[in-house]
């Protein structure tokens, strides 16, 4: 005679949903590149966000302000891909920008009058100069568990992957 044993509620519901086996390995998304990389990002950004808010700066102003810093003009276009954001939200976003004088267009020198270029004015960098030393500082915490080695190393692949990626579809996203 065979002693059968009845499985438990908890183990009906799990076959139920999960079906009769349950994985010992990740769930898809735990694992997955792209979304640990979302989520991570998602994370961090939304406690930085909290500072920049508290400077009465916007989130928008400051991926607008923070992407130009230090730099040379650049084409919208390529600022929406750095500052993560659709073109057509960015040209609004530039053009409210604009009207504060943080950011100004400039014609495109080598002629082509589709290419608007911008670049941050002298008021806009010191709007956000003050946030740019405490999100330096916000990353040091951040990445300060894993040392300077390891930090380096992620930031240089995370470079990598995004010259690797560029320009091979997905665009930008709209926040």
């Amino acid at each position: 005679m065979q002693n059968h044993v009845l499985p438990s509620c908890e183990q009906l519901v799990c076959q139920t949903y999960h079906g009769p086996q349950m994985s010992t390995e990740p769930a898809f998304v735990d694992d997955y590149l792209a979304a640990l990389l979302a989520q991570a990002s998602q994370l961090i950004s939304a406690e930085f966000h909290e500072v920049v808010r508290a400077h009465g700066i916007s989130v928008p102003e400051w991926r607008v302000l923070a992407s130009l810093a230090g730099g040379e003009a650049i084409s919208i276009g390529q600022l929406a891909g750095i500052a993560v954001t659709k073109q057509p939200t960015l040209t609004r976003q530039i053009d409210r920008m604009a009207a504060k004088g943080q950011v100004e267009r400039l014609p495109n020198g080598e002629g082509d009058r589709r290419v608007t270029l911008v670049r941050i004015t002298p008021t806009g960098a010191a709007m956000v100069a003050k946030l740019i030393d405490l999100a330096r500082e916000h990353e040091r915490r951040v990445l300060e568990p894993f040392g300077l080695k390891r930090a380096e190393t992620l930031k240089n692949t995370l470079r990598r992957i995004i010259e690797l990626h560029q320009g091979a579809g997905g665009g930008s996203s709209d926040e």
